[in-house]
């Protein structure tokens, strides 16, 4: 639960190979020599994935995980049960997984469900096209509802404080229903599921900005500064892959539909991380920019700065982009932004164990920003940023951990491999369907299949750890602060709705399943890696 809570990850995306695609029938069936072993792990699969589709889907949608007995639920916060989550690993993770299984046994039961998927995430489509991070079949009057009282209410998750009423491209949810919807037409090219498709595809090409990046919210909402801050939501945004995660989903459709206006969106997508990198003495980038191309601030705690987690998968990315084109301007300034990581690094004693460059850089200085805060809600509390590295908030690193080396090996690598050579597997050289697409989308490491067989309870699912729980909603908070110290806490007073470390809570989470079953495929097809 809550693994991927916004900025607690660097997820680099995997621009060429991430989207599976329909195997000839004759490929899943099962073999007539089939062990026992093959069967005791198909006979698991099913069990476990009934029990999900039967027991814990709500009209075919997901949450992120459940209390055993169904009283609590929650995705990034607590949710009401007619409500579906769409971040991952929430709906269309489910989505995907249930698809990977199809391929690897052949089991019609796995595409059916897939299907009802599809029908949950169809009904939470917005009209624009894209996906917002949370729908309820109860209505958008029940949703508001949700946002006025638990959204509200999470100190920490000022994304959930307003109704906005439109669609985000933060934390993946859209690319992947995007994702899930170009898998699913591919599998038997079902003209029902081209209609939510194309609406996404054009919600992608409607939404980016000349320059070649995206907002993080579209279509663009009445503004709604939170805590004092401007609305964020229409900049420029590369926090949580946001354009990488669009021209990967564009970069898909081209290999597999063949749709030429597709790249332009996708090369202005790519030179827009050259446009937007920073001159010396400070060559990086923001979590987001104005359009005049400046970092800007986003939430009370993501102030105007450079940031070296961005700038460190920026430079990942470049090195990706220069794989798919040969062209060697995307290598050109990537030595610059490395030497100045490498100077941003902190001396011992500074960082927390394992950290080892501050999160946020000052414009002007490079100086490190840190982000505290004070009080006990989301009524009388706040966050501020000053240059003391003591005492930072827990919640939201002011701390990361930059491979300089690693990022300086990857580029002489790429530096050393002539285009001719890089472009070989480029599905923007060679062309639509000249590259094949991957079988799987979610199946992760091997594992120990008979243990992960052994621990499925008699009911079909996993009894884990959540991580997380959170305080129920008991009304708004109060002005006055209450006593404590709420400054490195997860969670703040009681009527505080974020989630906090829980690591005794033991329930149902869709993470665990979608990890298990990557490991039962696993065992049943080795080749997918």
């Amino acid at each position: 639960m809550f693994s991927r809570v916004r900025n607690a990850r660097i997820a680099l995306v995997a621009i060429a190979l991430a989207v599976s695609t329909a195997t000839p029938r004759g490929q899943h069936a099962e073999s007539a020599g089939a062990t026992a072993d093959r069967a005791a792990v198909l006979a698991a699969m099913k069990r476990a994935t009934t029990f999900m589709v039967e027991k814990v889907s709500y009209k075919g949608g997901y949450l992120w995980s459940y209390l055993p007995d169904m009283t609590r639920r929650w995705g990034e916060m607590e949710a009401t049960p007619t409500m579906i989550w769409i971040q991952p690993p929430g709906t269309p993770s489910m989505g995907h997984v249930l698809l990977d299984a199809f391929h690897a046994t052949g089991d019609d039961y796995y595409y059916r469900a897939a299907e009802q998927v599809a029908s949950a995430l169809a009904f939470a489509q917005h009209p624009s096209g894209g996906w917002n991070y949370i729908a309820d079949f109860a209505g958008e009057d029940a949703l508001k509802k949700w946002y006025d009282t638990i959204g509200k209410n999470g100190w920490r998750l000022e994304e959930f404080q307003h109704y906005y009423g439109n669609a985000t491209f933060d934390d993946a949810g859209t690319a992947e229903s995007a994702k899930f919807f170009l898998r699913l037409y591919l599998e038997k090219k079902d003209a029902k599921y081209r209609v939510p498709l194309d609406k996404a595809i054009k919600f992608v090409l409607d939404s980016q900005y000349p320059i070649g990046l995206w907002p993080q919210r579209f279509p663009k909402a009445a503004a709604a500064p939170l805590h004092g801050m401007p609305d964020y939501t229409a900049y420029a945004t590369f926090n949580d892959d946001v354009a990488g995660e669009n021209m990967d989903f564009l970069l898909m459709c081209y290999q597999a539909l063949g749709d030429e206006k597709l790249l332009d969106p996708i090369v202005r997508g790519m030179n827009a991380f050259i446009v937007t990198q920073l001159g010396q003495p400070q060559p990086g980038w923001g979590l987001q920019h104005t359009l005049d191309l400046l970092p800007a601030a986003a939430r009370s705690y993501e102030p105007k700065a450079l940031v070296t987690h961005t700038t460190a998968t920026n430079i990942e990315l470049l090195i990706r982009f220069y794989k798919l084109t040969g062209e060697t301007k995307f290598l050109a300034r990537i030595p610059e932004a490395i030497d100045w990581l490498d100077k941003l690094t902190l001396p011992p004693g500074i960082a927390p164990a394992g950290r080892t460059h501050p999160t946020f850089i000052e414009v002007g200085t490079n100086e490190p920003l840190y982000v505290h805060r004070e009080g006990s809600n989301v009524v009388n509390g706040r966050y501020y940023i000053d240059k003391n590295p003591k005492g930072t908030i827990q919640h939201y690193s002011s701390f990361r951990r930059i491979d300089v080396a690693g990022l300086r090996k990857h580029y002489q690598e790429a530096l050393n491999t002539p285009p001719s050579e890089v472009v070989k597997t480029s599905p923007l050289k060679l062309g639509a369907g000249k590259v094949p697409l991957a079988k799987y989308n979610t199946v992760g490491q091997a594992g120990d299949a008979p243990k992960i067989m052994a621990a499925l309870s008699a009911e079909g699912y996993w009894l884990t750890p959540i991580g997380y729980n959170s305080h129920p909603y008991k009304g708004d908070g109060s002005k006055t602060v209450q006593s404590g110290d709420f400054s490195q806490t997860h969670v703040g007073d009681d009527t505080d709705t974020s989630p906090f470390p829980d690591p005794k809570l033991m329930g149902i989470s869709i993470e665990a399943y979608i990890r298990n079953m990557g490991i039962l495929i696993r065992a049943i097809d080795p080749s997918s890696k």
